[in-house]
């Protein structure tokens, strides 16, 4: 791992990037700074914490990053433009399932170095914060969030790599670069246990000035995730129902404005990556908004997703009556358009979206012809108040909801054979559907397997483009099914022009084709070591198929 074992770095690059906190870093000259001299007071430990959080100097600066699992970017283009929710106009991440994935791939390589970057920082602060004295409860209290961090990174780790090495010390050159892989399973067992030790040492809620830092359910919801890939079902099961039973969380009745700033705070998030505008903001509007407003319409989504919001009457739209296979978009699941642009109905900034070939040269010139298009884009993150920068906007990413939670709870009941009644129902799945801006119809279904397949459909409408898809078809184990063939745009032309019409390749339905995924199952569910590891490492092998 030599991009990552440098540890006597790891405070330097930390408190570069604090220069808004509180004049802390006055205290400390830069060329002063060592393990031996930094940790003496709990302010040290302080400081030393919040460059475990930060995600690294460069982001927000506009400069190129390398991605990170606590940044939105990652979530956005990683876990849901390689996925059947849409794809990104650069093509910088096809390769994850268009067959040709490689172990010198540039985004395995970076999410591999950032991801063990912060583990390496766990491992610095977990090892000399012991030095500091200090009030021993808010001590294991910091270590608790630090090993909650380091485990949430090991965790993705080994879900998309498998057998990773496990390092739990600062290690020297010589021993960085002659690690093993540890097996998946030692490594999740590892996790878990982090986990559990940790949740009792941390705080049911925090104060306004500590809002981002990681509580109580932060450390239940990621062992969820953890338990719910593994199959865990009713290890799972028990562990959303800690997070339910601390009556802390609840589902806002807004949508629309849950992911813009004036959301901030909501009780409904449980996980944030926090955001300060302009010092330390995030580029999630320019890659976002279109061109019309000045962003960068980075993500397409697909049709395959859009098919999947319901109709008003809760039916899907191949049993709905309401369903107008002319005018698809009337009577859906107001979700739809709250969370996707639809040429010529979705408005923004008092400008109509328009993005239909046949609407003007210009649109056809640099939304076709210029870049990978769906005629889609993401709505959800979109803030319509934000007049600032676009490349460093200050609303925190949420990375938990308690939407989530509530459908991992109905999914580990299902999976684990508890009996389903209409009071579980109620009380997860439709106070999901049911919030006061959305108000679809209740579901109703006890059959555990019918009511899989409207669950995970509710799963992907409510958590689309937040980072969970990759993870949801990956534990499913149905990327090789849902990535394999063609996925569509917008709506072109109508079934009957469909045959005559040329300007952009068009289904039988009139729907633009824009791309074709071929997801290799006995490959792609577990990415490449990098090459430039095992290059330097000849004790790292290789997953099959690299």
């Amino acid at each position: 791992m030599k991009n990552t074992i440098v540890y006597c770095l790891v405070l330097i690059i930390s408190i570069l990037s604090l220069v808004s906190c509180d004049g802390l870093l006055d205290k400390y000259p830069l060329d002063s700074l060592s393990n031996e001299t930094f940790w003496n007071t709990e302010d040290d430990a302080l400081l030393a914490l919040t460059g475990v959080y930060q995600l690294n100097n460069m982001e927000g600066t506009g400069q190129k990053t390398q991605f990170n699992l606590w940044n939105q970017d990652t979530h956005l283009r990683l876990f849901e433009a390689t996925t059947d929710n849409g794809f990104e106009k650069d093509n910088a991440v096809t390769d994850f399932n268009n067959g040709s994935l490689a172990a010198s791939y540039q985004p395995v390589m970076d999410l591999w170095s950032s991801t063990y970057s912060k583990i390496v920082r766990c491992n610095n602060f977990l090892e000399n914060v012991d030095n500091v004295e200090m009030d021993s409860g808010r001590k294991e209290e910091m270590k608790a969030e630090v090993k909650t961090i380091r485990a949430f990174n090991y965790f993705y780790l080994a879900f998309l790599w498998g057998d990773v090495p496990l390092v739990t010390k600062v290690l020297s050159v010589d021993e960085a670069n002659t690690v093993f892989r540890d097996s998946k399973d030692d490594v999740i067992n590892f996790v878990v246990e982090e986990l559990q030790s940790s949740i009792p040492n941390l705080p049911v809620t925090r104060e306004d000035k500590d809002y981002g830092r990681i509580t109580k359910g932060a450390a239940l919801a990621i062992l969820g995730r953890v338990l719910m890939a593994e199959k865990r079902w009713e290890e799972a099961k028990e562990t959303y129902k800690q997070i339910i039973d601390l009556n802390v969380y609840e589902i806002d009745t807004r949508f629309s404005d849950l992911f813009i700033e004036k959301s901030e705070n909501s009780k409904e998030f449980i996980l944030v990556s926090k955001r300060m505008p302009d010092v330390y903001g995030t580029s999630i509007q320019l890659s976002c908004q279109g061109f019309m407003w000045g962003g960068y319409h980075h993500f397409s989504p697909y049709n395959e997703l859009v098919e999947d919001f319901e109709c008003v009457d809760g039916l899907p739209i191949s049993e709905s009556p309401l369903f107008d296979p002319e005018n698809p978009y009337a009577n859906r699941d107001p979700r739809l358009l709250k969370s996707i642009f639809v040429d010529n109905i979705s408005v923004f900034k008092g400008m109509l979206y328009i993005a239909h070939p046949d609407s003007n040269p210009n649109i056809y010139q640099d939304q076709v012809l210029r870049r990978p298009w769906s005629g889609y884009m993401v709505r959800k993150f979109c803030d319509e108040d934000y007049e600032g920068n676009l490349n460093v906007y200050g609303c925190d990413f949420p990375m938990i909801r308690y939407a989530e939670v509530l459908l991992s709870y109905l999914e580990a009941n299902i999976e684990d054979g508890s009996p389903i009644t209409q009071n579980l129902l109620d009380e997860t799945i439709n106070k999901v559907r049911g919030r006061a801006e959305i108000q679809m119809p209740p579901v109703t279904e006890l059959n555990p397997n019918k009511l899989t397949t409207i669950l995970r459909r509710e799963r992907r409408v409510e958590l689309a483009w937040e980072g969970l898809r990759l993870f949801d078809l990956f534990r499913w184990r149905t990327a090789h099914i849902n990535l394999k063939g063609r996925f569509h745009g917008m709506k072109v032309c109508s079934k009957k022009d469909a045959p005559n019409y040329t300007k952009v390749p068009v289904n039988a339905e009139g729907y633009y084709f824009c791309e074709e995924t071929f997801f290799r199952e006995d490959v792609d569910y577990l990415w490449p070591i990098p090459q430039a590891e095992r290059d330097v490492n000849k004790n790292l092998t290789q997953n099959n198929g690299y």
